[in-house]
């Protein structure tokens, strides 16, 4: 049984990765406290216990956890091949994700960009120059030149992310296979 005071399986924990998951199926707005509790299954006074600062500061921690968990895996899918390869084994990764939810759950970085928390939108803006400046290091290491690798990593994440949304919106995994194509045409993979 986890102890209240556990950061890792206690119910702190337990209300960021709640909302996480709340905020990519609901989005930032739609999120409340409430909706966490229930999700979490932790205590009602848990709440402004572990964020005193309410709302926001859940939510930009949970934007926190979902961009340091993400970051992880974007990296170790780019130290593992060439840059084609990693964005098609994110791709896959994402498309696996959708379906599993039946493209109700999107990224969490790009609800918390579009989100009414201020915080949680500077932690976004931060996770996309961090994902581009790893997309930017391993395009560098395909033989990108360095002046041009991160115009192209910023094409990289936009199109990616655009093709989630558009994915998660019309129900189909299409638009991530028509972006990863493109992309390694445009690429020369």
């Amino acid at each position: 049984m986890a102890r209240r005071s556990d950061p890792v399986n206690g119910p702190r924990a337990a209300m960021i990765d709640s909302a996480v998951a709340l905020i990519r199926e609901q989005g930032v707005a739609a999120t409340s406290f409430a909706d966490v509790l229930a999700h979490s299954g932790a205590p009602r006074g848990s709440i402004y216990h572990h964020f005193p600062n309410g709302k926001s500061q859940l939510v930009e921690e949970a934007t926190r956890s979902a961009a340091s968990y993400l970051g992880r895996g974007v990296a170790r899918v780019l130290e593992a091949g060439d840059t084609v390869s990693a964005l098609r084994a994110l791709v896959d990764l994402w498309r696996r994700g959708l379906e599993a939810t039946d493209y109700a759950a999107g990224c969490p970085i790009v609800a918390a960009a579009l989100g009414t928390e201020r915080g949680a939108r500077e932690v976004a803006g931060a996770t996309f120059s961090e994902w581009c400046d790893l997309i930017a290091g391993s395009l560098v290491d395909d033989g990108v030149a360095q002046e041009r690798s991160a115009s192209l990593a910023v094409l990289v994440v936009s199109a990616l992310e655009g093709a989630l949304v558009m994915a998660q919106a019309q129900g189909t995994s299409a638009p991530l296979d028509a972006v990863v194509d493109e992309l390694e045409v445009f690429l020369g993979g």
